[in-house]
């Protein structure tokens, strides 16, 4: 996924390892009080669980800075430990940074070559190549600010997306019943995924790929990943399915119209229409049945559901959210269906609460943790699992959000971690993310001092600390 305005106009806020490392953040050396202090005085966003804290918008199985698991078919790339990169001390010039560029393209050049990448491929690629400025920037921005899950959820799952999404569902029936068949992926779910990557279609991402990779790779913070990402791209452009300068996407190399990344291109994408090319630019019937080999691959159950959205009972242990259960097993903790129903059968299932206890709760299984394969977001992975069943003709979320939720600024969790750390509660290195780590923390804190351990990031939390 990228930072470039695409789809919904918001960008799962999970981690997704979504925020890259590279910005500057309070030295570590400052007293945890006045941490606390001067966190308590600036601005507050929401900081949901699995959230990370950029609100831009959503691109598929390429959001993280690292490939998604099982996207690693990328040829292998020679070690070249003579590679030169952009030093990390005082910045260069224009013209110093041109001739570095210069000079690891040329590097690269030798590395693809000895992989097999032929001479022809390699002067379309490769002669014309340009550093963007605009990529590393992007690449290195920490937000400060996280949007909260029910706003963005607000945009993803909006009524506009769900009416427009049944109506390509109508108009495609022909090309995506079959494509459902084959794959065991409901239609319904390659549509939310297309609807939220590129808004059917409308916007893929007008930066070329090869150069945004190269850049990636020059900039170095990333530079294993970026060139197996390059690499990947110029199998690609060699292959035949498109030529360099139709190569467009995200600032981090995500392409098409369900965004893939040039190594799950490799690895998922269908040349579904017959025409010799794997075209997840302009074939609709490429474009669904790439996307769900990639999610059929990533481990989807077709007798299965995503979830549901459940009512907790009173008492609830939150400190067993993450304990994987049978559908039985939780009815027999009191979880119930919002209907009143049985709950679906699901044989690993855990409990979700993306806004904490004050929040709807939803019983997630084995085909929500398969779109997280898509993007390690679990807002993401919600806003997908959601618009499908909107999509599917059924309900929307119906527990109220805590619209006042005092929400965290990325400063504030960082000041949270520090606290936590002081206090001998372990959230391992302070990063300013409410990861799965800082969440276990949190839990035991709040266990501590007899408070619903639901693990949640909150002002009133900080406050307490």
């Amino acid at each position: 996924m990228s930072g470039n305005v695409i789809g919904s106009g918001v960008q799962p806020m999970g981690g997704v390892q979504h925020v890259a490392p590279g910005s500057a953040a309070p030295h570590w050396g400052l007293p945890i009080a006045l941490l606390v202090c001067v966190a308590l005085l600036s601005g507050c966003s929401v900081l949901s669980l699995g959230q990370s804290a950029n609100p831009a918008p959503v691109l598929g199985p390429s959001s993280a800075p690292v490939p998604p698991a099982g996207s690693t078919s990328a040829p292998a790339v020679p070690a070249a430990s003579s590679t030169p990169s952009a030093p990390a001390s005082a910045p260069l010039s224009a013209a110093e940074r041109a001739q570095q560029f210069a000079r690891w393209v040329d590097a690269f050049r030798s590395s693809a070559r000895a992989a097999g990448i032929g001479e022809a491929t390699l002067h379309a690629a490769l002669d014309t190549v340009r550093y963007l400025p605009q990529v590393v920037q992007a690449d290195k921005v920490q937000p400060e600010f996280s949007r909260p899950v029910w706003d963005y959820l607000d945009s993803a799952v909006s009524a506009q997306r769900v009416a427009r999404g049944q109506d390509k569902l109508r108009q495609l029936s022909a090309v995506l019943g079959p494509i459902a068949t084959r794959y065991g992926v409901p239609a319904e779910v390659l549509v939310a995924i297309w609807g939220v990557e590129s808004s059917f279609g409308t916007y893929t991402g007008d930066i070329p790929t090869i150069d945004a990779l190269a850049t990636l790779g020059f900039e170095g913070r990333r530079e294993a990943w970026a060139r197996s990402q390059l690499m990947a791209a110029l199998t690609i452009v060699q292959n035949g399915d498109i030529d360099r300068s139709h190569m467009l996407g995200s600032w981090a190399g995500a392409m098409g119209q369900t965004q893939f990344l040039p190594t799950v291109y490799v690895a998922h994408a269908v040349d579904a229409d017959g025409d010799g090319r794997r075209d997840i630019w302009g074939s609709i019937p490429d474009v669904m049945a790439s996307t769900a080999n990639f999610i059929a691959h990533s481990g989807w159950k077709a007798d299965q559901v995503w979830g549901l959205e459940v009512r907790l009972p009173a008492g609830f242990d939150y400190a067993s959210t993450d304990t994987r259960l049978s559908s039985e097993q939780w009815a027999d903790k009191g979880v119930s269906a919002m209907d009143g129903k049985q709950l679906p059968a699901l044989a690993d299932a855990t409990i979700l609460l993306p806004a904490g206890a004050r929040g709807p709760a939803f019983l997630i299984g084995n085909n929500f943790r398969t779109i997280l394969r898509y993007n390690n977001a679990t807002s993401y992975a919600l806003a997908i699992s959601l618009l499908a069943q909107r999509l599917a003709n059924g309900p929307a979320v119906q527990a109220a959000w805590p619209r006042d939720q005092q929400p965290l600024s990325r400063s504030q969790v960082l000041a949270l971690q520090q606290a936590l750390n002081a206090q001998g509660f372990d959230c391992g290195t302070p990063d300013g993310i409410a990861g799965a780590a800082t969440r276990s923390c949190i839990r035991r804190y709040q266990s501590s001092q007899g408070l619903a351990a639901d693990g949640f990031a909150t002002l009133e939390l900080l406050q307490r600390l």
